[in-house]
C-alpha cells in the first residue's frame, strides 16, 4: 500500500466505518420490529414491510449476512488503521496501542452504540429502508453465508442446541392479556373493557352470575288454577320455571307467549298447560362462563338451571347474564331481584345483603375477596361465623361497614362506607380480618 496516498487511506477508513454503522443500525432495526405490526403492514401491501418480513422469515441467513459484513469491514478498518499509524508514527508499540484504543472508541461510539440506539428508537423507517439494500446483498453473499452456517449448524449440534423453528409467534392468554393492557391508550375504552372481560370469562363461574334460587320467578303446577293464571298474566320474564309442589322438583320451562290463550280461555285446565312445557336444561355448579356460553350455543338454549352435586337447584343463568359480563348491563331486572345499592349523601352506600361481591368491586370500586362467599351477606356471615345483630360495625379487608337490617337469619341491608383507595390485600384469610363492634 506504499503507493496509495495517505488521504485515500483515510477516505477508505471513513467508508468502512460508515458501512460498519450501517450494518449495526440495520441489525438492530430489523430485530426491533414489531412482528404483528410488520405482518399487518405487509398484508396491506407496504413494499418495505414485505421485504423486511421476507428477510426475517430466515433470521439465521439475515444475521449471518449482517454479521459477516460487519466483521469484514471492522477487520479491514483495523488493518487500515495499522497501515496509517505505521506510515505516520512508525511501528512503535505505543503508537499502535494508541491507534487501537482510538479505533475501539470510534467504533463503539459511532458504529455500534449510537446507531443501535437510533435504530431501537425508530425501527420501522430504518428497517424498511434497509430492506431494499439487504435483500440484494443477501442474494449476493448467500453462498458465503450458506458456507459459514454449515459450521454454525455443526457447532450447535455438537453442543446439543436445537435452534427455534421458524414460524408465527404464538402468545399465551396471559401474554395476550398483557398486550391488551399495554395497548390501552390505542384502543377505545369500551373495546378495551370488552377485551379484558373476555379474558376473565374463563375464570368466572356460573355461580358468580346466576340469579339465586330465592329470586327465581317460577310457577307451581299444584297451585289453584286462578292463582296460576294470575302468575302467568303478571309474569315479568318471558321464560318461567315450572315446578310441582317444591322448587327442587322442576318440571320444565314455560314461554310466556305460548300461554296467552291459556290465560284468556276460562275453559282450559292445568292439563292443557302441560304440553306447552319445555324440558329443563341443567347446568353443573362451577362451570366456567366461557364453557357455558359454548354449551348454550351447541344446545341451542338460552336459559339453564344451576344445580349442585346433589341435584339441588341453586339458581338460574341465562345467555344475557353471560353477555353482560362481557359488554356490561343492557337489560332490565326483575322486581324480585335485589335493588343492589343506593348512594347516600355522605358518600356511603346502602347495599342489599344479597348483592354479589363482584358487582360491588366492579361498579363501586371496593376490594372484597371473591374466592370465597359470593355475596355481601355470605362474606359477613363467614367473618362472624354467626348471625350478627343490626347496628354492628366491622371491617373486612380494611373496609368499614355497618349492618343496618337483619331478617330471617340473613343480613338484608348493610351500610358500606366509601371505598378505601389504598391497595388492600383482597385475598386476606378470615383470621386477618378485624371486627369492631359498636358500643350499645
Amino acid at each position: 500500500m506504499d503507493h496509495i496516498p495517505t488521504g485515500a487511506l483515510f477516505g477508505a477508513l471513513a467508508v468502512l466505518l460508515i458501512l460498519s454503522a450501517l450494518f449495526s443500525i440495520s441489525e438492530t432495526a430489523m430485530m426491533a420490529l414489531n412482528r404483528y405490526r410488520l405482518k399487518h403492514l405487509a398484508q396491506k401491501g407496504h413494499r418495505g414491510a414485505r421485504l423486511a418480513a421476507r428477510l426475517l422469515a430466515n433470521t439465521d441467513r439475515l444475521l449471518g449476512m449482517i454479521l459477516l459484513g460487519n466483521n469484514l469491514v471492522n477487520m479491514a478498518a483495523a488493518a487500515l488503521v495499522t497501515v496509517i499509524t505505521i506510515r505516520l508514527f512508525g511501528d512503535g508499540e505505543l503508537a499502535l496501542s494508541a491507534a487501537t484504543l482510538l479505533l475501539t472508541f470510534v467504533v463503539l461510539v459511532f458504529c455500534e452504540i449510537t446507531p443501535k440506539v437510533i435504530a431501537a428508537t425508530h425501527p420501522e423507517p430504518i428497517a424498511f429502508t434497509a430492506s431494499y439494500a439487504l435483500t440484494p446483498a443477501l442474494r449476493l453473499m448467500y453462498p458465503v453465508v450458506w458456507f459459514v452456517n454449515l459450521f454454525v449448524g455443526a457447532l450447535l449440534r455438537l453442543l446439543r442446541i436445537r435452534p427455534a423453528a421458524e414460524g408465527p409467534v404464538r402468545l399465551s392468554m396471559e401474554e395476550l392479556r398483557t398486550l391488551v393492557l399495554e395497548a390501552g391508550h390505542y384502543i377505545p375504552p369500551k373495546h378495551h373493557t370488552i377485551l379484558l372481560n373476555l379474558f376473565e370469562l374463563q375464570d368466572i363461574r356460573v355461580d358468580d352470575v346466576m340469579v339465586p334460587r330465592s329470586q327465581i320467578e317460577a310457577v307451581d303446577l299444584e297451585a289453584p288454577l286462578d292463582t296460576l293464571k294470575s302468575q302467568l298474566a303478571t309474569a315479568y320474564h318471558t321464560r318461567l320455571v315450572v315446578y310441582s309442589g317444591h322448587l327442587d322438583n322442576v318440571v320444565g320451562l314455560l314461554h310466556a307467549r305460548r300461554v296467552l290463550n291459556f290465560v284468556s280461555d276460562p275453559t282450559v285446565s292445568i292439563e292443557g298447560l302441560k304440553p306447552l312445557i319445555q324440558p329443563p336444561y341443567f347446568v353443573p355448579s362451577g362451570t366456567p362462563l366461557l364453557t357455558q356460553l359454548h354449551q348454550f350455543q351447541e344446545n341451542h338454549q338460552r336459559l339453564g338451571l344451576v344445580v349442585d352435586e346433589y341435584g339441588e337447584l341453586l339458581g338460574l343463568v341465562t345467555v344475557e347474564d353471560i353477555l353482560e359480563e362481557i359488554v356490561g348491563e343492557f337489560t332490565t331486572h326483575s322486581p324480585l331481584e335485589t335493588s343492589g345499592y343506593v348512594p347516600q349523601e355522605d358518600g356511603s352506600f346502602l347495599v342489599e345483603g344479597g348483592t354479589p361481591l363482584r358487582e360491588l368491586n366492579r361498579k363501586l370500586g371496593y376490594r372484597f375477596p371473591t374466592d370465597g362467599p359470593r355475596t355481601l351477606n355470605g362474606l359477613i356471615l363467614e367473618h362472624f361465623q354467626d348471625i350478627p345483630e343490626a347496628g354492628t360495625s366491622l371491617k373486612i379487608v380494611g373496609q368499614p361497614m355497618e349492618i343496618v337490617q337483619v331478617q330471617d337469619r340473613a343480613i338484608k341491608r348493610v351500610k358500606l362506607y366509601p371505598p378505601i383507595r389504598a391497595p388492600q390485600r383482597a385475598e386476606a384469610p378470615p383470621r386477618e380480618r378485624r371486627a369492631v363492634r359498636s358500643a350499645n
